[in-house]
């Protein structure tokens, strides 16, 4: 007796499919061939659900996108949570650097992930940085910050610490602590803080807390 599964149950088992194979192979190494046998479906069956390989990766990043921003956007909410505290937690659950979607990540990275690595890129910067702007503005209103543009600012930095702290840049770990040293000391220029009251964000790239500019 043949199975019939329901459209949406169909669609993640194709997801499902597909995002094993594509970090076992990469999204370049995939064919939609590799993802048919995977699932053991026809290729109507595919097309049905997604017009190509782009389209169900955009639906893999797009389901990535939902876990990262509400991991976020929770931490982001908590009050309890002291403002620079929560500012590394975010970043940490955005996985720019590490946290709770380091396998998506990882996995992303990949040179044969190349377009992948470059979407995700643009759903970080586009979804975090109003995540971020609103801790930002809470920090405005307590007098921890002091900028006009807290949008903007978390803007730079995001884009910034996307580009380089998502371990696709090699570096020492000599250079990777210039880095993050610098990177900390230009935001809390950007943001208008005290100097050296956001070393705790060294937590979220890997870096130590302690240390001083010099």
């Amino acid at each position: 007796m043949r199975i019939v599964k329901d459209a949406e149950e169909r669609k993640n088992e194709i997801l499902d499919a597909a995002d094993e194979l594509f970090r076992l192979k990469g999204f370049d190494g995939t064919s939609t061939n590799d993802i048919l046998e995977k699932v053991g479906i026809a290729r109507g069956g595919l097309y049905h659900h997604f017009k190509s390989k782009e389209d169900i990766m955009d639906a893999l990043i797009e389901r990535y996108k939902v876990r990262l921003l509400g991991a976020a956007r929770e931490i982001a909410a908590d009050r309890s949570i002291p403002v620079n505290e929560r500012i590394v937690r975010v970043v940490m659950a955005m996985n720019i650097s590490g946290g709770s979607g380091r396998e998506i990540m990882k996995h992303i990275h990949k040179p044969q992930n190349a377009l992948m690595h470059h979407k995700m890129q643009k759903v970080i910067i586009s979804g975090v940085t109003p995540i971020l702007a609103g801790i930002i503005r809470e920090g405005i209103e307590q007098g921890q910050f002091s900028t006009p543009f807290p949008y903007e600012c978390m803007e730079v930095a995001v884009a910034y610490a996307s580009s380089i702290f998502d371990d696709t840049v090699e570096m020492t770990d000599e250079e990777r602590a210039s880095r993050i040293q610098a990177f900390i000391f230009n935001t809390e220029r950007l943001l208008g803080a005290e100097r050296g009251s956001l070393m705790c964000i060294a937590r979220a790239f890997g870096g130590s807390n302690g240390g001083s500019h010099e």
